[in-house]
């Protein structure tokens, strides 16, 4: 079942990034990085169709995958190197039902880049990639050791500023804009918008929280034994995760038990694949 899932996040993802591409990306000539964004040059410049560009580059960055990276990183972006170029063909009459001209440019590079960064995320989460520059990105990783997050800067970023020269400075911003949305949206789908908040707590008052959060709330907890570094004193620290929409509410409570409370919060997200990159 988990592999049927997997699937299904890969075309699900590939099937809103490539909608994404053709109503807001392509249109509005939004060079937001990777393989898709030098499409629009080409096409731009050569006349060349978008999708076959797409698939042409992704086939050459699959065979420098297996020449650098070995067949077992290959495997992961080979399916979404070849459906995604398809999936842009298959969807690029979309623009006949749905015409987005009267939009203002600003709300399209949002759209676009949310939307965009949604389906890549997904296809990240499924454990594949879309290809493209990401390949690009991972052999800069294991042969210049420079990071993932450093290469996408330089691929995507040289990519996207290299649109000035083509069409101008003002759709080069918004086009800057779309990938900063990408980025940020990918890494939500990835993390999972936090629903819950770790709480680390320190309270004279030990015992009366640890009963307030198993017996009331219900909560679990991990407890430490903690050494005041100024101090030297010896002490509990509480751990515990909560919902993000009780966090006041517990937050009130607790002080009410003392008032003298000291809380520390952080999101909690899901664990995720720690190689997922960016996008095609």
């Amino acid at each position: 079942m988990a592999k049927y899932k997997e699937y299904l996040y890969l075309i699900v993802g590939l099937l809103i990034a490539s909608l994404s591409f053709n109503l807001f990306l392509s249109p509005f000539h939004l060079a937001a990085g990777g393989v898709s964004g030098l499409a629009l040059f080409f096409n731009t410049l050569f006349n060349i169709n978008e999708s076959l560009f797409i698939f042409l580059v992704n086939l050459f960055l699959l065979l420098l995958s297996y020449i650098f990276l070995g067949k077992d990183q290959t495997r992961k972006s080979f399916l979404g190197s070849l459906l995604f170029p398809l999936m842009i063909s298959l969807t690029s009459g979309i623009t006949n039902y749905l015409n987005l001209a009267d939009l203002e440019m600003i709300v399209i590079a949002i759209i676009g880049g949310i939307m965009s960064g949604i389906g890549y995320g997904l296809i990240f989460k499924s454990g594949f990639t879309s290809g493209g520059t990401d390949i690009l990105n991972q052999i800069m990783e294991k042969y210049l050791h420079i990071s993932i997050g450093t290469s996408i800067i330089i691929v995507d970023g040289l990519i996207t500023l290299a649109g000035i020269f083509i069409f101008g400075l003002n759709t080069m911003i918004y086009a800057l804009i779309t990938l900063i949305l990408i980025s940020i949206y990918n890494n939500k789908m990835l993390l999972g918008i936090n629903s819950n908040k770790t709480l680390y707590i320190y309270s004279e008052k030990y015992s009366e929280i640890t009963k307030y959060l198993h017996e009331e709330l219900k909560y679990d907890s991990t407890d430490f034994n903690v050494q005041g570094g100024y101090t030297n004193k010896n002490q509990k620290l509480i751990l515990t995760v909560i919902p993000a929409k009780d966090y006041y509410k517990i937050k009130l409570a607790l002080k009410l038990i003392d008032p003298k409370i000291f809380i520390i919060v952080v999101n909690s997200y899901q664990q995720v694949n720690a190689n997922a990159t960016i996008r095609n």
